[in-house]
């Protein structure tokens, strides 16, 4: 089988790619790991002059080619004028893909996405949808649609996997959707980030966080809490990581608190320079107002990081055993936890191995399965051929597994 996705993550070109092309984030990951289950992916994902290539990573997989599409113009609400004019301009290469994909999977929410979710719905494809928000919180038009399609369409050859996971179902309107997790690492990382031992040192306390700065994150919390920190560990240092349209304001209120010397602000960084710095931090911080499946707290953890976060969407789960404290987004409560946190090496070493036990259940290979499995569950077999390019023996006798 054949798989189109349709997805708005913008790539680039780059010359020591497989495919040609590379991107950055967790995507390429989770790309490479799907394809494994496919005779062939095809990724139809907006292509944008090649940057400075900081943080980029190649896309790659079993059979796994790129299809580029047409950059979007412009950013935020702006970009929706020019939606119509590219989806014209991009509309063969799309329809050409939609017929000859034997089924499709639409990342949503998206722009593209949407297109193929709608485009497969239309040409009757065997679809698999994975929203890869926040389920939890619907606020726009948008979601509300998204989550009506979902339910509407949900079971027989149709997949619908929500990013998160509580102990209900997703849906009271439909049990066919399901929970998904997310998840970058796969189990060798997982095992050789868990060799190292973290050793506190209340002299120097490092925090980090990490993700898209962006308001709702709730790092501005964090730089609040510095001073106060400071009374208890004077050489305090916060690590921010990522870029975002927040940074800016973020800069001043360091400066503004006199903290200004305390956080480092990384910018973009790739994924094993995060991985690194992660190493080489105490706590990690997500005060965030809103969230689906962080992948960025399941690293930390996988790196024996006690975690401090919000009580959203699936974070009291995986801190439910110890892993970490929840707090109020607040500088009062981002203090008092750090302070519980860092108040004896016996308590941070427990968390710390509670930490990365409860990672060590999310492998990129566990979520490759989970979807393997809910995908032949409905459209029955995913690989006609072995690895040599040759149909499998059932095949082959003329056999169709069903």
């Amino acid at each position: 089988m054949n798989l189109a996705v349709f997805s708005h993550k913008g790539c680039w070109p780059c010359a020591d790619s497989p495919t040609g092309y590379a991107t950055d984030g967790g995507f390429p990951f989770q790309m490479k790991a799907l394809s494994e289950l496919f005779d062939e992916t095809r990724l139809l994902v907006p292509c944008y002059p090649r940057t400075d290539g900081k943080g980029e990573i190649a896309l790659a997989g079993h059979r796994l080619s790129v299809v580029p599409l047409s950059a979007r113009m412009g950013s935020g609400f702006s970009s929706k004028f020019g939606f119509i004019p590219w989806l014209l301009r991009n509309s063969p290469t799309i329809l050409r893909e939609l017929r000859c994909a034997g089924a499709v999977h639409a990342p949503i929410p998206g722009d593209v996405g949407t297109v193929g979710m709608l485009g497969a719905w239309f040409f009757r494809k065997p679809l698999f949808v994975r929203y890869c928000g926040n389920w939890l919180t619907v606020k726009t038009a948008a979601d509300r649609f998204w989550h009506s399609f979902m339910e509407r369409v949900a079971g027989g050859r149709n997949v619908m996997l929500a990013t998160g996971g509580t102990a209900e179902t997703p849906s009271a309107k439909s049990p066919c959707v399901r929970w998904i997790f997310s998840s970058s690492l796969t189990a060798e990382e997982m095992k050789e980030l868990g060799t190292s031992h973290l050793r506190l040192d209340p002299a120097n306390l490092r925090l980090i966080t990490v993700g898209r700065q962006e308001a709702r994150k709730g790092t501005d919390k964090l730089i609040e809490a510095l001073p106060s920190l400071n009374r208890h560990y004077p050489s305090v240092q916060l690590d921010v990581v990522g870029d975002g349209s927040d940074i800016p304001r973020l800069r001043r209120m360091a400066d503004d608190l006199e903290v200004g010397g305390q956080v480092v602000f990384r910018g973009k960084v790739d994924h094993s320079g995060v991985l690194q710095l992660l190493r080489q931090a105490n706590i990690f911080c997500f005060p965030s107002q809103s969230e689906g499946f962080p992948k960025a707290v399941l690293e930390a953890m996988a790196c024996g990081l006690p975690v401090v976060a919000t009580s959203v969407s699936v974070l009291p789960m995986l801190l439910s055993s110890g892993a970490g404290v929840l707090i109020d987004p607040d500088a009062s409560s981002i203090e008092a936890a750090v302070n519980r946190i860092a108040s004896s090496q016996t308590t941070y070493d427990a968390m710390s191995r509670t930490a990365r036990a409860v990672a060590q259940q999310y492998t990129l290979e566990s979520w490759r399965d989970t979807i393997g499995d809910h995908l032949r569950g409905a459209w029955g077999r995913l690989k006609e051929k072995d690895e040599g390019g040759n149909l499998k023996p059932e095949r082959a006798r003329g056999k169709v597994e069903t």
